[in-house]
């Protein structure tokens, strides 16, 4: 999908290579991303892509056709391309910000307002958003219409300059989540630029990761996390990142419970009351007949409501927060204790619900990696 071949920029005054002999193969539907302390080139290799920086010498091959035989504008206009800034015209409304690139192509503009539709859709915003303007939605609602925009006339290839810099943590984290489902329904390719590791650990198929203008690393998360290649690489990812104390625990399905406590939507406030009580618990996670998370219900929203309301799905909280089965435990961790959750539903690609990681399992965890080997030599017996 897209190769550098022995890629170099200098910039003019400037005797150093920003990026020097870079070499790197991106595969059709792979999310990669580039990261790697200030001024080592990452945002230049990225901008060398659609030519919004000129590069020096080598080749940068789209679908094997070297860019640099192409008209730049219609490159451009090929390839999405989302900033940290967003870029959203604040005289335009959020229908005609999503339309702008099919309106450069001469879409007509029922083309335009059916594709706008149907990709606002996707990040679950209303339809009628539509005809609001930019100053109207929030940050992250801005951010999703960012993306959108990029999306809009269904490009193969797309480029992200640090577009959830900005956002406040919760929603950076919504945000990552919902985006890295999105890439991975479209099959698109993602070239993503960030200065956090914990956001290339948590979105990337490949991480790439580069020092004064040459790449030093290239790998998948857990293989980086488990070999760093060098000590900078180490010291970058950072040793609270390693997966060298506990390598056999790395995702969350191996730590989560499997049967966490459910209630169907369709049921009554009587019987989620019961059911709490029955299994000592202060909450439930709601599902439907087919197992697909829907929400929690928790004994205030039961209380406040028991005289009101007469079902479940009347009163429930859609679950702002779930993780893939197959997420690493590290970042989930993280999170958790970022957002003082107490506990976090683990969810398949389909949403369908199969099970819960708790806190106390983080803690049994982490006990049994500093003191576990301890406990048994002294013939401590874990209950």
């Amino acid at each position: 999908m897209l190769e550098f071949k022995e890629v170099t920029k200098k910039f003019d005054g400037n005797d150093t290579p920003s990026v020097h002999n870079l070499n790197l193969n991106v595969e059709r539907g792979e999310f990669v991303v580039f990261i790697g302390p200030s001024g080592c080139g990452k945002t230049t290799t990225m901008k060398m892509i659609n030519r919004l920086i000129e590069p020096t010498s080598g080749e940068i091959l789209i679908d094997g056709t070297n860019i640099l035989e192409q008209d730049a504008v219609q490159l451009r206009r090929s390839i999405g391309y989302v900033i940290q800034q967003i870029g959203l015209m604040p005289h335009m409304t959020v229908g005609e910000n999503i339309s702008l690139v099919g309106s450069l192509l001469k879409w007509n503009k029922e083309k335009q307002q059916e594709r706008a539709k149907e990709l606002i859709s996707l990040v679950n915003l209303p339809e009628d958003y539509l005809d609001r303007y930019p100053h109207e939605l929030s940050g992250g609602q801005q951010q999703r219409i960012g993306v959108l925009r990029a999306l809009a006339t269904n490009p193969p290839l797309i480029l992200m300059d640090e577009p959830f810099g900005a956002l406040d943590p919760i929603t950076r984290d919504s945000l990552q989540e919902e985006f890295k489902k999105l890439q991975k329904e479209m099959n698109k390719t993602i070239v993503f630029v960030t200065h956090d590791m914990d956001e290339a650990i948590k979105l990337a198929d490949k991480i790439v990761i580069m020092n004064q203008g040459k790449i030093v690393q290239v790998g998948t998360p857990d293989d980086i996390l488990r070999h760093p290649a060098t000590e900078f690489v180490e010291d970058f990812i950072g040793k609270d990142r390693l997966l060298e104390s506990r390598p056999e625990i790395t995702f969350v399905e191996q730590i989560m419970y499997p049967d966490p406590i459910t209630i169907d939507e369709e049921s009554s406030l009587r019987d989620a009351i019961q059911r709490m009580h029955a299994n000592r618990v202060d909450s439930l996670l709601v599902v439907d007949e087919s197992g697909i998370l829907k929400g929690y219900i928790d004994i205030e929203m039961v209380d406040s409501n028991y005289k009101k309301k007469n079902h479940v799905y009347e009163v429930m909280d859609t679950v702002k927060y779930a993780v893939d089965k197959n997420s690493l435990l590290q970042d989930t961790m993280h999170r958790m204790l970022r957002r003082g959750t107490a506990y976090v539903p683990v969810i398949t690609e389909e949403q369908r619900l199969v099970g819960i990681v708790t806190r106390a399992a983080l803690a049994d965890m982490v006990y049994n990696t500093i003191w576990g080997d301890e406990s048994k030599e002294a013939g401590i017996i874990e209950s």
